[in-house]
């Protein structure tokens, strides 16, 4: 059980560090320290983490409000969606360790947190996507976010949770997360007791694990099956070396070779930011 109280100032830390983290691992088809992609660089996602930590822990803010401050800033800073996934994932974790009460898991206070969620905190967040305008998106029957939604952000998660994984985390307790990011990611700092190699060793268990929905939203369910089994192939040998260092070669080649087809598994990237935060905080 965790009984302490987290501030602000250790989240907005907590939360810098676990994006900066991100970008040292080599994650195939992403912007990480050893190659940009996409029309974006590493110094986009820097940019990115500094305007925006101080909004996400800031404890006057609904959640909501912190997503779409959040990505307000980061557009008047790098003008492009760097980080749309990442403030949705990491906004509730967030408000959960801010409000956590004597006794109570983080889990706990999240499962919590996800179950207060306002009509409000959907208009912000639909204001959010909107404004971030993320690859893919586009208009759909029920409670569209071109339309001021008038449900609650669970509400709207759990009607997207079948099209997209991170709308899943709001309707199943941030599961992928809490347990297999969490899990998987205190495997890796016990087997190698290196936070990049481990943070690597997560991306490519949640590019493993389920189907990458920015990937979907952009080609298809074939593409990202195809990615899935790419992922599972080099994973299996990456948990095999004792020096992943071994398999940086490969592991950049593949990145080369997903870059150049314009593949860019986002959704992994976020979980991955997301499970480091967590980390950070369990």
């Amino acid at each position: 059980m965790n009984s302490k109280k987290f501030t602000a100032g250790r989240l907005e830390k907590a939360y810098k560090t676990a994006c900066m983290a991100e970008l040292q691992a080599i994650k195939p088809g992403n912007v990480h320290v050893f190659a940009d992609g996409h029309g974006m660089t590493i110094d986009d996602f820097i940019h990115s983490a500094d305007v925006t930590a101080d909004i996400i822990a800031r404890a006057d803010l609904s959640l909501g409000e912190r997503i779409f401050y959040a990505v307000e800033a980061t557009q008047k800073t790098v003008g492009q969606n760097t980080n749309l996934g990442v403030l949705l994932l990491c906004a509730p974790i967030i408000s959960a360790a801010l409000h956590i009460a004597d006794g109570q898991s983080l889990q706990q206070s999240l499962d919590e947190t996800l179950s207060k969620l306002t009509i409000n905190d959907a208009q912000m967040a639909a204001k959010a996507i909107v404004l971030a305008n993320p690859a893919g998106l586009g208009e759909v029957e029920q409670y569209d976010v071109h339309e001021p939604p008038q449900v609650t952000l669970y509400a709207l998660m759990k009607t997207a949770q079948d099209k997209d994984r991170i709308a899943w985390q709001y309707a199943n307790n941030f599961q992928d997360i809490m347990t297999f990011g969490a899990t998987r990611y205190s495997d890796a700092m016990l087997r190698w007791e290196n936070p990049a190699w481990a943070a690597t060793a997560l991306y490519l268990g949640f590019l493993s694990y389920v189907p990458d929905t920015h990937v979907v939203r952009k080609y298809g369910d074939a593409a990202a099956q195809a990615l899935m089994q790419e992922a599972s192939d080099i994973e299996l040998a990456y948990w095999e070396t004792d020096n992943p260092k071994l398999i940086q070669k490969r592991l950049l080649a593949w990145d080369a070779s997903l870059k150049q087809r314009g593949i860019n598994p986002g959704t992994s990237a976020d979980f991955t930011v997301a499970t480091l935060l967590t980390s950070y905080l369990i």
